[in-house]
């Protein structure tokens, strides 16, 4: 049961790893340990959503393959489930991430149901929405007409608000709310894990997490750590939310397989963050890079393209090392410069912690979500 004064809120999200179904499912975790009522709607439980948990629910989307449908339908199957719940518990909030076909879908929930039974639909952006399918005519169009209707919208960073100005002509206001992480303990030692991966002593790790999509540009990663001298100083630990095979032939090329250690889908990130001496990003893109902000809760600085939202994320020179897109030299100094000075890298890093504590932390950002649930059902308390 919900505390009183609590909000009932649904939540959709994809529940792939990915940085907004981490969020997602982060927020809503921390929504029901604040007391509020919270309930996951979505084909498959989010990885992260813990089963058992007070206060936190699982509704999930039956997708039927009928021969009429050349493709499975799922915008369809989901407004119904989210009108279902929404009617069944007395929803104050539906909030969506990604506009399509999510926040396509809460609207069309909403008007299934009669005045008065209605919940609020908030959209959070986080990039692709509006960056790629904002883009492309057969998606713009569905995508204005959802940011439109939403009684709220949100973007996870400036840089992504005023992309979604610019790219979509979207004529209302956008909340920034920045992503936020909630770590968990680690359930073994650095040691034990540098171990695991046959770091010798004094060898760094340096570590990439991402769903190695086209736009985190992995080509430009293996490039540049092919570059980084000496060759024996490190080992670049993939964390890889994605399938690698497609870079296995650019690695063996770059004759760098003694230098890269692929871990597919981990789930426990935290064990390999606090043994990690430095991150590497190389996106072509990003709106927020959660990767980065993980990173930097355990003390590790990184080396990173200096595009989107990244930024706004760590502080060039202060809590890492920014670079220009594209350039693999810049990416290997920068990673080259940060392993000779061991004092500079740890100044960074603790830097780097305290501003994830700061401005990135569920105390941080949860209050501010909590507030805008609360403007948008008129209850101002």
């Amino acid at each position: 049961m919900a505390e009183p004064g609590a909000l009932r809120i649904g939540i959709t999200c994809y529940p792939s790893v990915g940085g907004s179904g981490i969020l997602a499912t982060a927020l809503g975790v921390e929504l029901a340990q604040r007391g509020h009522e919270v309930h996951f709607i979505s084909y498959e439980r989010p990885f992260r959503l813990p089963a058992g948990a007070p206060r936190l629910h699982f509704h999930p989307v039956v997708i039927n393959d009928y021969e009429l449908f050349k493709y499975p339908d799922y915008t369809l199957p989901l407004s119904v489930k989210m009108a279902e719940v929404a009617r069944d518990h007395a929803l104050d909030v539906l909030h969506v991430h990604y506009a399509v076909p999510h926040a396509t879908a809460a609207i069309l929930a909403r008007a299934m149901l009669p005045e008065g039974k209605r919940p609020r639909v908030v959209t959070t952006l986080h990039g692709t929405d509006t960056t790629l399918l904002g883009r492309d005519a057969g998606y713009g169009p569905a995508i204005r007409h959802a940011l439109m209707q939403s009684d709220a919208v949100t973007a996870v960073s400036a840089w992504l608000r005023d992309e979604t100005h610019r790219l979509l002509a979207v004529d209302r206001s956008i909340d920034v709310i920045h992503n936020f992480y909630a770590p968990k303990a680690p359930q073994r030692s650095r040691e034990d894990v540098r171990r695991e991966l046959g770091l010798r002593d004094g060898e760094a790790m340096i570590v990439h997490l991402s769903n190695l999509r086209p736009v985190k540009r992995i080509d430009l990663l293996l490039d540049a750590v092919a570059r980084v001298q000496p060759r024996a100083a490190f080992k670049l630990v993939i964390l890889a939310g994605g399938d690698f095979t497609p870079f296995a032939e650019q690695v063996r090329r770059l004759g760098i397989e003694d230098r890269v250690i692929v871990r597919n889908k981990v789930f426990e990130v935290e064990d390999y963050l606090q043994a990690a001496d430095l991150g590497l990003f190389s996106s072509e893109t990003e709106s927020f890079c959660l990767g980065i902000l993980e990173a930097m809760w355990f003390g590790c600085p990184s080396v990173s393209t200096a595009v989107g939202g990244i930024p706004e994320v760590m502080v060039s020179g202060e809590s890492g090392v920014l670079v220009p897109m594209g350039d693999a030299d810049a990416l290997a100094r920068g990673v080259e410069s940060m392993l000779a000075d061991a004092v500079a890298r740890k100044k960074m890093g603790e830097a780097g912690r305290h501003r994830a504590r700061e401005l990135f932390s569920a105390a941080a950002i949860g209050p501010r979500y909590e507030a805008l649930y609360r403007r948008v059902v008129g209850n101002l308390t």
